[in-house]
């Protein structure tokens, strides 16, 4: 049985023509430009708008820059739309900053009066200006009340109270702070927060009579009964 080199010829079989035996092993091989069909060596046949690689393995093309494979053997130009640019690799576009990829074209960003441009890949391709918000495609002026500030945060609210104010019916009301209580800025609630030893009432904050054997709880507004006693109508008593 005769032996068989990597590329499936005989050790023994004739070099066929545009050929060169194998310098480390039995067989043969195509030179640059040939390929390998039926036991011979015929030439690459290089499409138009190609060139040769001179390498012994692939198709033995490449298409030029612009262009790319459409099949197996041909090379169609890159069709790049009016506000596109090739890509770095020539074989593919995409939209130019200012222009959104709609289909095979590219379609130019409408920025409206008081906007300016993103650089974002998804959403909105434009922003508004400081002191203005998006409405209908337009960026409409935002009217901050009085004792009010813009929100720079990008999310929320687009205005926030100063502090000492508190958001009502569109405009920012002082907050009364009744005797024994004192300023809370979390965004929601009354504004103020009574003292440890103090009770919410309304509008104002009651004094909380603890009983005996108890104590004010963690938060100091409200009172819980000592270590072996328990709530009993107001009073603490043991926990028999």
């Amino acid at each position: 049985m005769l032996a068989t080199s990597a590329f499936g010829q005989s050790a023994s079989q004739a070099l066929p023509e545009n050929a060169t035996s194998n310098s480390y092993s039995d067989g043969w091989k195509c030179d640059l430009g040939y390929r390998l069909s039926d036991d011979a060596c015929t030439p690459v046949l290089v499409p138009e708008n190609a060139y040769e690689t001179n390498r012994t393995y692939g198709s033995g093309w490449e298409c030029l820059h612009g262009f790319r494979k459409s099949n197996a053997a041909t090379c169609i130009a890159v069709v790049v739309p009016e506000g596109g640019f090739l890509e770095a690799s020539g074989e593919r576009w995409q939209c130019g900053r200012g222009y959104l990829k709609q289909g095979d074209t590219c379609l130019e960003i409408v920025v409206p009066e008081n906007g300016y441009l993103t650089d974002t890949t998804y959403g909105s391709a434009w922003v508004c200006d400081r002191g203005f918000e998006a409405v209908d495609g337009t960026c409409v002026a935002i009217l901050v009340p009085a004792n009010a500030y813009l929100n720079a945060a990008g999310y929320g609210e687009p205005w926030l109270c100063d502090r000492g104010f508190v958001a009502r019916d569109g405009q920012c009301e002082a907050i009364l702070i009744p005797e024994n209580a004192y300023f809370d800025a979390s965004k929601y609630g009354s504004g103020w927060k009574c003292e440890r030893g103090y009770l919410e009432a309304g509008q104002t904050c009651a004094r909380i009579d603890v009983p005996e054997n108890a104590h004010l709880d963690r938060s100091g507004n409200r009172w819980q009964c000592d270590r072996n006693f328990r709530e009993s109508q107001g009073l603490c008593v043991l926990n028999n």
